[in-house]
Formats: structure tokens, sequence, C-alpha cells
């Protein structure tokens, strides 16, 4: 297993939709555990390959407290269910900032599985929440955008001075 760079925002790379997975093999099996990796050690309860600069579509998460509830989603597609709520997010690629974002209860999951198998379910509470924030980066979408201009340009302009002066 490798631990993978995670880009930052603005990186412009964040915004590029995701292409499916046609065939779930060794090389996706192990992006999926080098994704894993790297979200522990950032450390971060879900990742998108997006935001590792794979623009394929996959996600993992796992919101446990011992990190022994891995779950990975090849191609994910989400129906939303429930009521939205608001709950307050970071992101590995807006380090630093947590910010108060809108999203639904809960949501059924289509998609494939780490072995290739087509699964579907149904999760609530942070679980989902976290979901729905890892598909949104396949769509080239980050919690920033949820948020108002003048948020979204302060937070812009903060993380582009640490890059700059490689905070």
């Amino acid at each position: 297993m490798a631990l993978l760079n995670i880009l930052e925002y603005p990186d412009p790379r964040l915004r590029t939709v995701a292409k499916p997975v046609n065939v779930v093999d060794e090389a996706v099996r192990r992006l999926i555990d080098d994704m894993l990796e790297t979200m522990y050690e950032a450390p971060g309860i879900g990742l998108a390959a997006t935001q590792v600069n794979v623009h394929r579509r996959i996600i993992v998460v796992d919101v446990s407290e011992n990190r022994d509830d891995p779950h990975a989603f090849v191609n994910p597609a989400l129906t939303t269910l429930g009521d939205p709520i608001e709950t307050e997010e970071g992101c590995l690629s807006v380090p630093g900032f947590y910010e108060p974002v809108t999203r639904f209860e809960g949501v059924r999951v289509r998609a494939l599985d780490r072995e290739g198998n087509s699964v579907e379910a149904e999760y609530d509470g942070l679980l989902s929440v976290c979901i729905q924030h890892e598909c949104d980066h396949l769509e080239g979408k980050l919690f920033v955008d949820y948020l108002s201009n003048l948020k979204r340009t302060r937070i812009r302009k903060k993380l582009e001075k640490q890059q700059r002066v490689g905070a």
C-alpha cells in the first residue's frame, strides 16, 4: 500500500468530473487500499479518487471510532432519503475549515464493492452525510460550493497564502 497525495482547494483538478470504472480489477482494489490508507493517515473519514488526482468514480468512507468499518463504493449512484439536515463539514482537500452544509438525512446507494459485486444499501447519520460529500467530489463539487461567495473567497485566499508560504 502507498500514501497518495491529496489535492487541495483551489486546485482545478478537483473540478474534474470522474469517469465510470468499467472493471473492478486488481488495480482498482489496490487504489481502494491506497485510498483507505491515505484517508486514515490524513486523518479523515472519507476520500474520493478525485481528491488523489485519479478521476474515476470511487469513494471510500469509514466513520467508525475504531477505524474498523471501511466501505468502498465503485460507480456509486445515490437516491436521497428523508429531510434536509444541516451538519458541520470539513474536507481533506480544504484543510482546517469547517462550515455548516445542508445534506439529506439518508441515502440509498447502488454501487459495486471492492470485489466488483453489485451492492445496494441505505445509510443514515454521519455515514450518509459522508457518502453525499464524497460523491459530490466525483462531480467536481466541493463543500465550499455550498457556502456564500464571501466565505468561499476567504477560504480560497487563506489556503492560497498557506500554499505559497509552504505552511
